[in-house]
């Protein structure tokens, strides 16, 4: 089993849950994060002032998935999620030792 963990812009968050559906994921949790990365931040004017801001608004993902789909849960995060501008996000994979769901104490592929 792989964790997934995917941070993109929030406005992709529909589109990219919509396209993970459509390949069998059943389930993701989702959080609103401010973070940066190689841009550090950006500029932005508001009201005729310009100021700086350091941490963007992103949504972080988190998915576990069998070995069977993870590339292909990778692949279409990264395929949707993607405006071909700096900021896009990242995709992180883990290797995932044990599941279990906690109404009927399945554990492993199964507990997905």
């Amino acid at each position: 089993m792989k964790f997934i963990i995917a941070i993109i812009k929030p406005f992709k968050l529909d589109e990219v849950r919509e396209a993970l559906g459509g390949i069998g994921v059943a389930g993701m949790t989702v959080s609103e994060v401010k973070g940066f990365g190689r841009q550090k931040g950006q500029t932005e004017i508001y009201r005729g002032a310009e100021y700086s801001t350091n941490m963007l608004p992103k949504v972080k993902l988190e998915i576990a998935a069998s070995d069977d789909i993870a590339a292909q849960v990778v692949e279409t995060i990264q395929q949707t999620a993607s405006t071909d501008a700096i900021g896009d996000g990242k995709i992180f994979v883990l290797d995932l030792a044990s599941a279990t769901r906690i109404r009927t104490g399945e554990s492993g592929d199964t507990a997905l």
